[in-house]
């Protein structure tokens, strides 16, 4: 079963084709589709890992960071968010 990642960036709303084999998560195939090198996001991510107690921090800087990226609302699509448009 084919996943998609429905996303907006710089006020374009898109849908992408989504695969865990591909990607660690959907953050990372919306960079990719984009073109967005994320080399150096990943390494600070790392160290706030690192540093944080709790997961909270680590959630609150990737979206901070891919709102500065220029990306919103971004979610995994269930079955039902797909087959919706089809019918």
């Amino acid at each position: 079963m084919a996943r998609q990642v429905a996303y907006t960036f710089k006020g374009v709303a898109k849908v992408i084709n989504f695969s865990f084999d591909k990607y660690h998560d959907i953050y990372e195939a919306a960079a990719a589709a984009e073109g967005i090198d994320l080399t150096r996001f990943l390494a600070m991510e790392q160290q706030v890992a690192m540093t944080a107690k709790g997961k909270g921090a680590l959630r609150s800087y990737r979206l901070t960071e891919f709102q500065r990226m220029g990306f919103s609302d971004l979610r995994l699509l269930k079955d039902e968010d797909e087959s919706d448009g089809k019918a």
